[in-house]
């Protein structure tokens, strides 16, 4: 009888095979699925008392990865969201683990089998354009990180780019001639062209002049000219916005981030007229049903298709007509 297959060579093979030459994903879902098996191998073992090296595929079943996502909600106060996250990383591996290893494909079976969970929808948070103004308004732009600060947030709001695509922006990418825009290399390795606004055009000339012809290329540079990392984009955001607070009070009340940001100019573009394709486009989205969520979050949108209908209690007018022929139409 031959022993049962380990985890370990299994998952060796997922990351440094499977995820980067088959699948060819981003350097970011390989983070984050990282980050799953870490967790779950930690809670395996407290919970078994065997070591992630010698955990048999046996061992690692549907149960205790439903204890495993009942304990990421109970113990580390995970949300839904991020719970299912969580078990497309684990889906992910199991997949391959019903073609690689055969004699595993039974309780691969049963693991991919878990269903996703279904989580409460809510409406999506954003800035109003004064919101928006008066945190950009709050920047001293006298200094050196200021001004950098000042083009950053502008482009930020300007393009709906990720904040990964904005710490890893090149000033290569940035085109500033006869048409201005950017080029940004988001999530699932798709690419898009954004248009810019005349002003981000020309702060960003200003700023690209500013720092000359350094050998560093990242479009907003560390004080060190090392590329900015996004937990150094929410810190200088979360700064910003403290500072604004004090001209404008609403933002006491609201959690920005730059994800954030990236609403409040879907939303600027669609209280303007702008077709919800248009803004998947804009945006990235692979799916408009994904878009479609911001008009569930526009009350201006509602109040408009509230203001076509006749209030209840009130007279309904029929119509009547003011023409003969069109009376004589309404008989038939």
């Amino acid at each position: 009888m031959t022993s049962p297959s380990l985890v370990g060579p299994l998952l060796q093979f997922f990351f440094s095979d499977y995820l980067i030459a088959q699948r060819r994903v981003s350097p970011q879902t390989i983070a984050s699925y990282r980050d799953t098996f870490r967790l779950l191998l930690q809670f395996v073992d407290r919970e078994t008392g065997i070591g992630p090296a010698a955990l048999p595929v046996t061992r690692l079943d549907a149960s205790i990865i439903l204890r495993f996502l009942d304990s990421l909600e109970k113990n580390r106060g995970n949300k839904v969201v991020s719970r299912n996250l969580r078990l497309t990383a684990i889906r992910s591996f199991y997949r391959m683990v019903a073609f690689r290893d055969p004699t595993s494909a039974g309780v691969a079976t049963h693991v991919l089998a878990i269903p996703i969970k279904r989580a409460d929808t809510q409406v999506r948070p954003y800035l109003t354009r004064e919101e928006m103004e008066a945190i950009i308004a709050s920047i001293d732009r006298t200094r050196w990180r200021g001004r950098r600060d000042y083009a950053l947030l502008l482009t930020l709001y300007n393009t709906e780019a990720r904040v990964s695509e904005i710490s890893t922006l090149q000033r290569s990418q940035v085109s500033i001639a006869t048409k201005n825009y950017v080029q940004l290399h988001g999530k699932g390795r798709k690419d898009r062209v954004v248009p810019l606004w005349p002003r981000t055009a020309q702060i960003l000339k200003e700023w690209f002049r500013e720092l000359g012809h350094q050998d560093q290329t990242a479009a907003f540079p560390s004080i060190r000219g090392e590329p900015l990392t996004r937990f150094a984009i929410h810190l200088l955001l979360r700064k910003t916005v403290e500072q604004a607070q004090t001209s404008c009070p609403s933002l006491k009340t609201k959690r920005i981030s730059p994800h954030v940001l990236r609403h409040s100019t879907a939303m600027a573009l669609l209280q303007s007229g702008v077709d919800i394709a248009v803004i998947a486009l804009w945006l990235g989205h692979e799916s408009i049903e994904t878009t479609n969520e911001y008009l569930h979050a526009n009350m201006a949108i509602k109040e408009k298709a509230l203001a076509t209908l006749q209030p209840v209690g009130k007279k309904f007018r029929r119509f009547k007509a003011d023409d003969t022929l069109l009376e004589f139409l309404t008989t038939l």
